[in-house]
């Protein structure tokens, strides 16, 4: 069975950066298209960034572009999100997701693997 744990969520101030870890189990990350979204209350999970596993080939919502990166790493079979220069509309819970039915979709519903989600805020 696969599950995803997210991690390395909490507070932090305008500006600063910030690294969230999924720790895939059951199978290698490499199997599937991973991906990062997020969740506020009242709106809709939106996506933030995706990885093909096994070429590395990436895609970003257009908001993060430039100050996230995804990166997996198949020793420790998990998948990270470098957040930069981060503002108060990142505040959000973060959440893993894989799939391998499309290649970068942005609707939730088209990943059927999610973690628990991990609390990121950002303070002005």
């Amino acid at each position: 069975q696969v599950s995803l744990v997210e991690s390395g969520g909490e507070l932090v101030q305008a500006g600063d950066s910030l690294r969230l870890s999924c720790a895939v189990s059951g199978r290698p990350y490499t199997a599937y298209i991973m991906g990062w979204f997020r969740q506020v209350p009242g709106k809709e999970r939106e996506f933030v960034a995706a990885i093909i596993g096994r070429s590395s080939a990436t895609d970003y919502a257009d908001a993060v572009k430039g100050r996230f990166t995804i990166s997996g790493d198949a020793v420790t079979n998990t998948v990270d999100l470098q957040m930069n220069s981060l503002n108060p509309e990142d505040t959000a819970v973060y959440y893993c997701a894989a799939t391998t039915i499309v290649f970068f979709s942005s609707k939730p519903d088209d990943w059927y693997l999610w973690g628990q989600g991990t609390q990121v805020t950002v303070s002005s």
